[in-house]
Order: structure tokens, then C-alpha cells, then sequence
């Protein structure tokens, strides 16, 4: 494991905690950040016994309040191309890593860090979550997916509003909007990720995978091809082990036995 200077990583029953900690910057995301995470959650993809992985950031007041400005101030516009597509990569990264990752949206979620959230499998917000795409009033738009996957997420209406005004919102009305999945007391937030986590656990990590893989990809596809790819990998599920063990463990009404084969 490499000796993170920006950020924390641990595992325990079976989750990885990935915690960006700079709360004196309020998370900000250097381009340092994005290639320690870039290595923590390659980490975390790459340890069987990692099956979730919770990422929060520091601090009370903030999840990541925005990328760093110092870093935006000083870009020429061919840097800043290599700076957007290097920050979209480690959000491919996470988007579309093997195990669902539990966005814990602790404070300000702002630019960069709604991005980094939106990338999630699933964000949970606490009741003082603040939520945003404020480049605009930096002169900039989103880029690291802001665009586009916040109308995905919300729908085009509610997407230019948020990235046209600028606005922060609550996490009362990010919940009404859909961005995020559940608020819950900042006390409780990190407890009720461990809680959907246990859940995922349970469950055959194969069948995880490919469903993830299903609603994914499927997005970017027309309905009829996205049921061909449903169809596809509901086919592989039916050559592994954890197929038939879930089925017998059914069948004889007991606790299926997972392996992950």
C-alpha cells in the first residue's frame, strides 16, 4: 500500500474507508488527491476481501468543498485539457469499479466534489450537507463530468439550473432532486453506509458486479441493446458457482455460502 500524504485508507469486515484528509483546505482536490485515489481505490479493486468501499472526506465541515483554486488559477489551456482528462480518468475509475462505492457527503460537496460524489455507486448526505457546481462563478464550467453526469443523475432541467446558477443547495433538496440517495444526522452517517454495505456483503459478489456493470453501461445504451446486455450477463450469472449455491441455499432455506466464483 502506498504512504498516502493526502488521504486515508483502511479496510475492516470487508469495506474499504477511503478518507480524503486536507480539512484545513476543506478537502480540496490537487491533482496529489486525485492520484492518491487513483491508487486507493486501483487498491481497493484489487483485494479479494474488499467487497464496498465508503469514501468521506475529514473533517465536519466538508466531503470536498471544490478542486484547488490555486492549481486553476495557473492553468494554460493545454494544461488545463491534460487536467480535465486526468481527473475524468480517476473518476472512470471509480465509477466503474468493481464494488459499489458509498459516497458519505459530510459537509460541502462543491465542483470537484460533487463531481467526485457523482461518480459514486450511491451518496448518502448528512443534514448539513451543502451540495454544487459553482465554476461558473469562477469563469470555468464542471470538468470532471459535472455536465454529464448530473443530467443523468437529475434530469436536464434541474442539471443547467444547478451548473448555470451556480447555487448551493441542501441536502433536503438534494434528496428531492435525486442526487443523493438518503440524508440522515452527520452522527449516523457513516453507521448507515456500514448498514447498506452489510447488505451488498450478503449478497453473491459476482451478481454485485454484473449488475453494476448492467445499469452502467446500460445507461449509454438504447433500451433494446441494454436488455441484450441485461440478458447477456444474466447468462453469465447462470455459469458460476454462487449461482448455484444461492439457488440451493434457497431451495433448502438456509444462508447461501458466497465465494465469489
Amino acid at each position: 500500500m502506498p504512504d498516502f500524504q493526502n488521504l486515508h485508507y483502511e479496510t475492516k469486515n470487508k469495506i474499504a474507508y477511503i478518507t480524503i484528509d486536507r480539512p484545513k483546505v476543506l478537502n480540496a482536490l490537487s491533482m496529489s488527491v486525485m492520484g492518491e485515489l487513483c491508487l486507493a481505490f486501483t487498491a481497493a479493486n484489487n483485494d479479494p476481501e474488499v467487497r464496498v468501499v465508503i469514501l468521506t472526506g475529514a473533517g465536519e465541515k466538508a466531503f470536498v468543498a471544490g478542486a484547488d483554486i490555486n492549481e486553476l488559477a495557473q492553468l494554460s489551456p493545454v494544461a488545463a485539457k491534460e487536467f480535465t482528462h486526468r481527473g475524468q480518468a480517476v473518476l472512470d475509475v471509480i465509477e466503474n469499479l468493481s464494488k459499489p462505492v458509498i459516497a458519505c457527503i459530510n459537509g460541502f460537496a462543491l465542483g470537484g466534489g460533487c463531481e467526485l460524489a457523482l461518480a459514486c455507486t450511491m451518496r448518502l448526505a448528512s443534514e448539513n450537507a451543502k451540495l454544487g457546481q459553482p465554476e461558473v462563478k469562477l469563469g470555468l464550467i464542471p470538468g470532471y463530468g459535472g455536465t454529464q453526469r448530473l443530467s443523468r443523475l437529475v434530469g436536464k432541467g434541474m442539471a443547467q439550473q444547478l451548473v448555470l446558477t451556480g447555487e448551493m443547495i441542501s441536502a433536503a433538496e438534494a434528496l428531492r432532486i435525486g442526487l443523493v440517495n438518503e440524508v440522515v444526522p452527520a452522527a449516523e452517517l457513516i453507521p448507515r453506509a456500514e448498514a447498506i454495505a452489510a447488505k451488498i456483503i450478503a449478497n453473491a459478489p459476482l451478481a454485485v458486479q454484473y449488475a453494476m456493470e448492467a445499469v452502467n453501461h446500460g445507461l449509454d445504451m438504447t433500451l433494446a441493446e441494454g436488455l441484450y446486455l441485461e440478458a447477456t450477463l444474466f447468462a453469465v450469472c447462470c455459469s458460476t458457482e454462487d449461482k448455484n449455491e444461492g439457488t440451493r441455499a434457497f431451495l433448502e432455506k438456509r444462508a447461501a455460502d458466497f465465494k465469489g466464483k
